[in-house]
């Protein structure tokens, strides 16, 4: 008789974001389940909304669910945009022009990092947290066209290329989500999933 695999729901409606998770747990033997949660992201913290997204896909399907949040900080904004990286326009090239146009006429280099934060929901249970960050820099002009979000203009210290210049394997070798789900990993939370 065949095996069953174990099932994990990512909550995302993002299809860049399921594309690195396909990755990252590639060799988990977990079969994941992409699913849109339609939530709003209300928390005032990435852990916040991360566990309001992993928490409403575990309750609606039954499953552990997988949620994130994560944003840009750029220290000489004081963090800005954080939390609100995804709403500072409704397209990748207009976050993106916001931002450049905030950090227009500032000193470089625009040191910033990436933060994410990973929950993990099992029903019955409070979801687990898993953080990991990338440091680097904002640069003026738009480096390549893979990932999304703000990856074209983030600079990987070290590499001479954006996320945005990266195949999937060098990215994640450096990017904040993959450290995240590094430090899941390492926790051995994935291995005790209910099979």
């Amino acid at each position: 008789m065949a095996e069953s695999r174990r099932r994990l729901v990512i909550a995302t409606g993002n299809a860049g974001k399921l594309g690195e998770y396909r990755h990252l747990l590639a060799g988990t033997g977990l079969e994941l389940i992409a699913y849109d949660t339609d939530i709003q992201e209300t928390g005032d913290t990435y852990a916040a909304n991360a566990r309001l997204k992993a928490e409403a896909a575990s309750k609606a399907s039954g499953l552990p669910a997988l949620g994130d949040d994560s944003g840009l900080e750029v220290d000489v904004l004081d963090g800005f945009p954080g939390i609100r990286s995804a709403r500072l326009g409704p397209t990748q090239k207009e976050r993106t022009a916001a931002l450049l146009e905030r950090l227009a006429g500032r000193p470089r280099p625009w040191k910033a990092r990436f933060v994410c934060t990973v929950a993990l929901a099992v029903p019955g249970r409070t979801a687990d947290l898993f953080e990991g960050e990338c440091r680097g820099e904002v640069v003026p002009e738009w480096r390549g066209e893979a990932g999304f979000g703000y990856d074209p203009i983030f600079l990987v210290p070290g590499t001479g290329k954006t996320f945005g210049e990266m195949k999937p394997d060098e990215k994640r070798l450096h990017s904040h989500r993959a450290n995240a789900v590094r430090a899941l990993i390492a926790s051995g939370a994935l291995d005790r999933l209910p099979g």
